[in-house]
């Protein structure tokens, strides 16, 4: 039980990881698809975020010429995570401007009825 207590951050994301995941695969609504795919974005970012943390120790800011003797926690995994932000949302307003094209082209945005429409 206290394994589960000291890792909630990780089960969270696991958790929403499989949220996400579920949505893509059972909805056939494009708009729902997009959703379900920035959960699990965001259950990715939540992970690494929480990977990076270190408990007892600061930011790596260097105030006043005084280096910290706690150390520091790494930068890069939120640099990364900032970095993955930035294409997670240019990537879903791709998925959204495809979105409003199929919609014009096919009047739908359910993949079920734009397959029947295909001729698949």
């Amino acid at each position: 039980m206290q394994t589960l207590v000291n890792n909630y951050m990780f089960i969270g994301a696991v958790i929403m990881f499989g949220i996400g995941f579920m949505i893509l695969l059972l909805h056939n609504n494009l708009i729902k698809k997009i959703i379900g795919m920035n959960i699990m974005d965001t259950s990715v970012f939540l992970l690494f975020v929480s990977l990076g943390y270190i408990k007892g120790k600061e930011a790596p800011i260097i105030v006043g010429g005084e280096i910290s003797k706690m150390g520091y926690v790494n930068p890069l995994p939120t640099g990364l995570m900032l970095t993955g932000i930035v294409v997670a949302v240019s990537v879903t307003a791709f998925m959204l401007a495809l979105t409003i094209k199929l919609n014009d082209m096919y009047g739908t945005i359910e993949l079920d009825e734009i397959q029947k429409m295909r001729g698949r």
